[in-house]
């Protein structure tokens, strides 16, 4: 008995196994979709999922070549499953747990477009190829952004090799790039060079290179997270913004990942919506609206939010 205690408890004790038996728990997955659920090699679930298997924690079944798990609680005999109950209502919420749940949310959206395509026929299932085929990947964002009223000053704050400014400038009649590496500004004006409408200038975000009250919009993507006091950053951008102005803020959800911190640099691990809002707030920036972004099944990364805030004024 004793034996048998100390398997399960060993069965348990692996941080990926208890993610796994917890997703098993919701849903009956084949190993590709819990490895891309997870973001963990399929080696590596085989592995684990052998072992769950092996000690009776999932129950298994074919479907073509696949094979698919699922745990099951009702078919587990009873120490077991005494234990997962003890187990599951002691694994605390977290960013990696959100972050998991996020991605089988996708995968299982993914199957169920899979089907319908299926369901529909060869030309339906087909259609996306064939739009990128005959049309690229790339012309949905800047169309939408086509809504962005004409005649606007817009900065692109922070912006590396101009990934927002090559997005704006067919759309404003001026963009201003800003960042404190001259090597990235000289690299996006090599990348955007046949955009006459852009303006490159060296600049910190405490300290902008921006006249006061001349921009319409701004934009700050995937930048904050290395600001030590992103509520100077954020005043600093007001005091550039016209009344009624908009700031656009992308950036990483809370995450528990401290490893960026020493990889990268990051000072902050990803923002919520409330540490948005208190940045803005002093600023006279209204939060009007935080989004998660639709996740990215194959990035490796934490998700992304976007956050829509507006200078008080007219």
């Amino acid at each position: 008995m004793a034996s048998t205690l100390l398997t399960r408890l060993a069965a348990l004790g692996d941080p990926a196994r208890l993610r796994m038996l917890r997703l098993l728990e919701r849903e009956e997955l084949s190993v590709g979709e819990l490895a891309r659920s997870l973001q963990l090699p399929q080696s590596t679930v085989s592995r684990h999922l052998k072992t769950l298997h092996e000690g009776g924690w999932l129950v298994k079944r074919s479907e073509g070549t696949a094979s698919l798990y699922r745990l099951a609680p009702a078919t587990l005999e009873a120490g077991a499953r005494a234990l997962w109950q003890v187990a599951a209502g002691q694994i605390e919420p977290s960013p990696t747990l959100r972050e998991d749940d996020e991605r089988l949310d996708a995968v299982l959206l993914e199957r169920r477009q899979a089907d319908a395509a299926a369901f529909f026929g060869r030309v339906a299932g087909e259609w996306d190829e064939v739009r990128r085929e005959l049309f690229g990947a790339g012309f949905t964002a800047p169309a939408l952004l086509g809504l962005v009223p004409g005649g606007w000053t817009i900065a692109d704050l922070g912006c590396g090799t101009g990934d927002a400014a090559r997005f704006l400038a067919p759309l404003a009649t001026r963009v201003i790039a800003v960042d404190r590496e001259p090597a990235m500004l000289d690299a996006a004006r090599r990348r955007l060079a046949e955009l006459p409408n852009i303006e490159y200038r060296v600049g910190e975000l405490a300290d902008l290179p921006i006249d006061d009250v001349s921009l319409d919009a701004a934009v700050l993507s995937l930048v904050l997270h290395y600001v030590e006091q992103p509520s100077v950053a954020l005043g600093e951008i007001a005091r550039c913004l016209r009344p009624g102005g908009r700031l656009v803020v992308v950036d990483m959800l809370s995450h528990d990942r401290e490893a960026y911190r020493h990889r990268m640099g990051h000072v902050h691990m990803g923002f919520d919506e409330a540490a948005i809002r208190s940045f803005g707030e002093p600023a006279g920036l209204e939060l009007e609206r935080f989004r998660p972004l639709p996740r990215d099944i194959e990035s490796k990364g934490p998700g992304l939010f976007a956050a829509d805030l507006r200078k008080a004024g007219a």
